[in-house]
């Protein structure tokens, strides 16, 4: 056998042991001439969340939920789901210290922080999911509760979600501050932020792996970007969360703030702490990705005030109409009757007042006649209540309900869910989950009109012991954007928190794939 026969047989065992298939012979003719088939379309088989430390009172009080939606097909067997504390205590950064170091000097600095072995890393869960279709709750008090990092595998995987919501009674933070846990990224836009005097805003970073990961976080204001020396390069040691005053990145005082978390090396999970000083605080998710055009459900029909924040990531400056999809149809409000000019890199604001006049509803953002497809990212900053009174809430753009989408810790009393369907009319399905505590499933199917949003109280298990979870399908017609809101009524003030729902994401496209041995002709 001489030396390019052995070779030839080389590359054919490579290959195999590459493609899992062992074949000497040539493809079929059909085969190789076959046309790619439908990617299939599978479950997840792991996902990772993210919640960042709840609050520094000592009155807060914060409700942890895990669920995973039950019907999952093709998920396999077992698995697990749990949320455990980061294992590196929780510090608050001041960036400056670090602002003579290089990035090789910061890793190093990690690495001495992290656990010297994964097994170290390993902590207790706090909570631990066992089956799809019932939610799992835990509480904890006080100030002392850590960030949570955690996985699910298996069947627990797909749609996996955790909400961790927060009431706090007194101080300046005082309110209901719920958040759904983050998925882990390199990339993040918080418009409708702050770092006016009258706000405490942090970005909190949560690193998942056991690796550092650094951070870099970016600041725009109206007249664009803020001067900064320590957002660069900002550490975030292994399995830890690190929060980050946003006024001391700057020197820059200004009521309307855009914010851009980004990676250098590592993920992260990032979330907007904001708190203001006479109407409580809230969470700031994550805008959903540049696009052209967005919506941002779930604005109480009784929100007393309402402020539109969006920011123009690309070259292209921005000419947008804003319009309210309310419960009868899609209007301009008198307070949007001009476009809303967006320059590029700077952060335009637009006060819509009581917008929605007693109806729930979504703002919708999009070209202006004759504008240009300009992507944005966009949030809005809701107020209930009136004089001393008055909660304060976050509502981020968000995508359509693809396929499905969850959202845990919903209770009998004060929850609403809104369904906006801004070009044609949908029906939706939305399963109330068993409760954490004892209930029965319970299905119900709702037709929202196009360019309408509906606003109804969700249907609640029969027999309801504990929080249960909502989760929505659309079944037939246009794309579907919805939200959940919350509401506690507490010495006179109408604490809430809204968070949306975007697809979960539990399934994904896997091309067809097939052998093909024509390269060693």
């Amino acid at each position: 056998m001489n030396r390019t026969t052995l070779s030839l047989i080389a590359v054919a065992t490579a290959l195999a042991a590459v493609t899992g298939f062992a074949a000497v012979s040539a493809p079929d003719p059909v085969d190789s001439t076959a046309t790619a088939k439908t990617p299939a379309r599978l479950p997840v088989e792991r996902s990772s969340l993210l919640c960042p430390a709840p609050s520094t009172s000592e009155l807060a009080e914060t409700v942890y939920t895990s669920f995973t939606p039950a019907g999952t097909t093709g998920a396999g067997t077992g698995g697990a789901a749990e949320l455990a504390p980061s294992a590196a205590p929780l510090t608050d950064t001041d960036p400056a210290d670090d602002e003579k170091k290089t990035d090789e000097d910061k890793a190093k600095d990690d690495e001495a922080k992290a656990p010297t072995d994964v097994a170290d890393a390993k902590v207790k869960p706090f909570l631990a999911l066992k089956e799809p279709g019932k939610p799992v709750s835990g509480t904890k008090k006080g100030a002392d509760a850590p960030a949570l990092v955690g996985a699910a595998t298996g069947p627990l995987a797909p749609g996996w979600t955790a909400q961790q919501t927060t009431t706090v009674t007194a101080g300046d933070s005082r309110g209901l501050l719920g958040m759904t846990c983050t998925a882990p990224g390199t990339d993040f836009w918080f418009p409708g932020a702050s770092t006016d005097k009258s706000r405490q805003d942090y970005v909190h970073l949560t690193n998942p792996d056991d690796t550092a990961a650094v951070a870099d976080i970016a600041l725009f204001g109206k007249e664009g970007t803020l001067k900064s020396d320590t957002g660069e390069g900002i550490p975030v040691p292994a399995r830890s969360s690190v929060p980050v005053l946003l006024s001391t990145l700057t020197g820059e005082a200004e009521p309307n703030v855009t914010v851009h978390v980004s990676t250098r090396t590592g993920r992260v999970g990032a979330v907007v702490n904001a708190t203001e000083e006479k109407t409580g605080g809230d969470w700031l998710a994550a805008s959903a990705d540049a696009a052209p055009r967005a919506v941002l459900p779930g604005i109480p029909g009784d929100a007393t005030s309402v402020r539109l924040v969006v920011f123009a990531p690309g070259e292209d400056d921005a000419e947008l109409k804003v319009q309210l999809a309310g419960k009868s149809g899609t209007i301009v409000p008198s307070s949007a009757a001009e476009p809303l000019n967006v320059k590029s890199g700077m952060t335009a604001s637009l006060d819509l007042g009581d917008v929605t006049k007693g109806e729930a509803g979504a703002v919708r953002i999009g070209p202006a006649e004759g504008g240009r497809e300009t992507p944005v990212v966009a949030a809005l900053r809701v107020v209930r209540g009136k004089g001393t009174d008055q909660e304060v809430a976050f509502i981020p753009a968000t995508g359509p309900v693809t396929e499905r989408a969850t959202v845990a810790d919903n209770r009998a009393k004060g929850s609403t869910l809104t369904l906006t369907a801004p070009d044609k009319s949908a029906k939706v399905k939305v399963t109330a989950s068993a409760g954490s505590g004892g209930g029965e499933q319970v299905v119900k199917t709702y037709t929202v009109k196009g360019g309408t949003t509906l606003a109804v109280t969700p249907p609640v298990p029969a027999g309801l012991k504990g929080s249960y979870a909502l989760t929505v399908e659309p079944e037939s017609g246009g794309p579907v954007h919805a939200a959940r809101a919350l509401a506690v009524t507490q010495d006179g003030v109408p604490m809430f928190t809204v968070q949306t729902l975007p697809d979960d994401r539990g399934m994904v496209s896997v091309p067809a794939t097939k052998e093909d041995l024509s390269v060693l002709k």
